[in-house]
């Protein structure tokens, strides 16, 4: 596997999380567009650490990031959720105003 190899299948990783995240209007498929995008980010800083700089200082690194990533995700679920048990919708409509 080539470094373009990888960086192609990474921008088709992003550029269906843009789709996703544009074209949903569900709170939880707007949340998949964003982690597919920011999949296809990590995979490019991977593919560039492992093709140009083969030392573990950068996966280490990315390592940090998708711990952070998984946390947020989790929480933006907690979100989704009280949303739509308090407003009986999943819609990004309704999100709009969070009080109350």
């Amino acid at each position: 596997m080539t470094l373009d190899t990888v960086l192609v299948i990474a921008a088709a990783l992003f550029s269906v999380g843009v789709y996703g995240a544009l074209s949903q209007q569900v709170v939880v498929m707007v949340m998949m567009g964003l982690e597919l995008m920011l999949n296809g980010v990590i995979l490019a800083a991977a593919g560039l650490w492992w093709f140009l700089a083969p030392a573990p200082d950068g996966q280490v690194l990315l390592l940090v990031v998708i711990a952070a990533m998984t946390v947020e995700m989790a929480m933006g679920f907690a979100v989704a959720t009280l949303l739509n048990r308090s407003r009986k919708s999943d819609m990004t409509d309704m999100a709009t105003d969070l009080s109350g």
